[in-house]
Parts: structure tokens; C-alpha cells; sequence
């Protein structure tokens, strides 16, 4: 049981400590983790983008599944922000699904900001893709018309399948919204025709029956809305389905050292 529990665990968008949920133990100082949080933002704003697709690390990488570099998916809009003292600033706020503290097999939509993204990270490395200029403008209008809420469904599944709507996890919401700038709707069954049609989603190497075992005991596990092979949306099957259509200006990882890398 204690094998089972540990690949359940490693795999992504996972409970506490993996980076799904919204409040996570710090391993790196405020200082740290503040520090890193400005350098990302820093980054996508020398890149001109107003809108990206961000994500974090929240297990050790030795421990993710083979092709699996990140815990959790999340899109930055570039916004005005109100502060405390009642005067505002520019800066990105990120919008993720999370799941729901005391009821794993939940999510919640909910809006924070780098700092807060990257406080219970396992390591300060930012994936960010950018999406073309053209699609950033229609995922910002997505957000505006309230496609977010439109989009989400609250069953929740870290392995779910992004080929149906019987669950949903943080990547699957975000191709989602991706999908519905690309294709102008929100109907759920037309953007799940496209996933279908034109995504190829990511195989988890792990066992099956080890899956199925687990869905049995941990909420927020479910394999039931899979046939065959279990896969799933992850932030680098997103990076390449939008390079392969010429939707992507770039995808790298960028470490808390400056060190910057090609994810694709």
C-alpha cells in the first residue's frame, strides 16, 4: 500500500506539497520565493507578453513520471492590480483551478499572483509558454467574458482524460480556455471534438492497475474516464499542440540562476 500510495502521489496537480492546491508549505525563504516570483514577471514582460501559460514544479523532478516536468498549469493575464493602500499596479495575476482543501476530488477557480504561485514550489523553475500575439488578445477576452467559469468543471481527477468532460484537472481547464480563443466558443462539446481531433495528449508511465487501485482510496484519482492507455493534458503536450500550429512564440523552463531552457 505504501508503493501505491507514493505513485498515486508522484504524478502531478497532485494534494498538498505537489502544487494543486492554493496554500502549500514555503521550502525557499519569502525572500527567495519573492525574488524568483519578480524575475518570471520581469521575463514575460521583456517578452511583450501580455498573456502566458505558466507552470511550477511542486515534486522533486527525480519523482514526476517520466515526461512530466510540471506540478501545475496555470494562465498569467497581464493586469491592473488593486492594493491595500487603495492605489492599483500593473502586474500579472494567474488563474488556476486548484483543488478544494478538505474535498480532493473538488476544485475551485481561483486568482493569485507569482509570489503566491511559486510559495509552495519543490523548486523555483517556471515553465512559461507564450502563445502568438493573436491568441494571447483572444485568451484575455476568454477571461472577460467570464470562459473560465463557463469552462470549469468541478470534478476533479489529477489523471483526467482531456478527450471527455467527465473530470478535469489544472492542464485540461487551461487547454480548454486555449481551445475556446482558438475556435471562438465555449461549447463544451465542440472543444472536446477539437481535443480529440487535433491534441495528442501526454501517456502517464505508471502502472494501470496501480491507478485503478488507488482511485479506489485517494480522492482525486479516478482512471474511470479512461479506455486503454491512461493520458493526460500536461504543460509540455500543450507547448508542443500549439507549436504544431504555429500558435506558440516560445516555451521555456527559467531558473531562480537565469539559466533558461527550450521546453519543447
Amino acid at each position: 500500500m505504501k508503493n501505491l500510495l507514493i505513485t498515486v502521489l508522484f504524478i502531478f496537480c497532485l494534494p498538498v506539497m505537489a502544487g494543486s492546491k492554493s496554500h502549500s508549505n514555503a521550502i525557499y525563504s519569502p525572500e527567495q520565493i519573492a525574488t524568483f516570483a519578480k524575475q518570471v514577471e520581469r521575463y514575460a514582460a521583456q517578452q511583450g507578453a501580455r498573456a502566458f501559460i505558466i507552470g511550477r514544479i511542486g515534486r522533486k523532478p527525480k519523482d514526476l513520471p517520466k515526461g512530466i516536468k510540471y506540478t501545475h498549469t496555470a494562465v498569467a493575464i497581464y493586469s491592473s492590480i488593486s492594493l491595500k493602500n487603495g492605489k492599483s499596479a500593473k502586474g500579472y495575476v494567474i488563474h488556476n483551478l486548484y483543488q478544494r482543501d478538505g474535498q480532493e476530488n473538488k476544485s475551485d477557480l481561483v486568482t493569485d499572483y507569482p509570489v503566491d504561485f511559486f510559495w509552495g514550489a519543490q523548486r523555483l523553475t517556471a515553465g512559461i509558454s507564450i502563445p502568438t500575439p493573436a491568441l494571447q488578445q483572444k485568451l484575455i477576452e476568454v477571461f472577460s467574458r467570464g470562459g473560465a467559469k463557463k469552462l470549469h468543471n468541478e470534478n476533479y481527477s489529477v489523471i483526467a482524460n482531456p478527450l471527455n468532460n467527465k473530470y478535469q484537472n489544472c492542464t485540461e481547464h487551461t487547454l480548454l480556455l486555449l481551445n475556446a480563443a482558438i475556435y471562438n466558443t465555449t461549447d463544451t462539446t465542440r472543444l472536446y471534438a477539437n481535443n480529440k481531433a487535433y491534441f495528442t495528449p501526454q501517456k502517464v508511465h505508471t502502472s494501470v492497475f496501480k491507478l485503478m487501485f488507488g482511485s479506489a482510496f485517494i480522492k482525486g484519482v479516478s482512471t474511470a474516464d479512461h479506455q486503454g492507455k491512461i493520458k493526460t493534458a500536461t504543460f509540455t503536450s500543450i507547448a508542443r499542440y500549439l507549436n504544431k500550429y504555429q500558435l506558440l512564440e516560445k516555451s521555456i523552463s527559467l531558473d531562480s540562476e537565469g539559466r533558461i531552457n527550450n521546453n519543447l
